[in-house]
């Protein structure tokens, strides 16, 4: 009985190895493709214009907070405007305040002066590098009457690394933005 067993167990093997061997599956790389950016004029409740990718949503808010929403990449940039009034010092400590708070879980927070002397802007723009709340935050102002914070965040718990592609993109919508600013009073 010991011996048919083994005999059985054997002949089992041998029929079950005649199929081709199986090859190790090849690393693939993560296809994510975003529409190719086509850029309208929005224009603010507050005294200001932007272009926007075509793909999200501009909604004007009271109090002049608007948003740039991405239904699609589950993302926001919250705008928010403020008027100068003897408060400029106030507004640019603040706005250097804002990515500051994510220092806890950033990496690093590498800053990039913009400068538009056409449209009369400038200001900065950080990309917060790590697992933290908001991965772009931006202000822009003309230093005597206007100023505009940005920041964007996305509807999940943060991962830089699966984000990173989304936050490049609407981050290249962050910098038209910043280009196209227009004051409109």
């Amino acid at each position: 009985m010991k011996n048919f067993l083994i005999l059985l167990i054997l002949f089992a093997l041998i029929i079950s190895c005649t199929g081709k061997p199986m090859k190790p599956k090849p690393k693939s790389m993560l296809n994510l493709n975003y529409p190719n950016p086509r850029y309208i004029i929005k224009k603010s409740k507050c005294p200001y214009s932007i272009n926007i990718n075509q793909s999200s949503n501009f909604v004007s808010l009271d109090k002049c907070n608007d948003r740039i929403i991405y239904p699609n990449l589950k993302g926001t940039i919250y705008l928010s405007y403020r008027k100068i009034n003897n408060n400029f010092d106030s507004l640019l400590s603040d706005a250097y305040s804002m990515p500051l708070k994510h220092a806890r879980k950033a990496v690093g927070i590498p800053e990039k002066v913009f400068i538009s002397r056409r449209n009369k802007t400038y200001g900065s723009i950080f990309q917060i590098v790590g697992n933290a709340a908001s991965q772009v935050q931006f202000f822009l102002t003309d230093s005597l009457n206007h100023f505009v914070f940005g920041a964007l965040y996305f509807y999940k718990k943060p991962n830089y690394d699966s984000m990173m592609p989304a936050v490049n993109y609407i981050g290249n919508d962050i910098s038209k933005l910043m280009e196209s600013l227009k004051w409109t009073d």
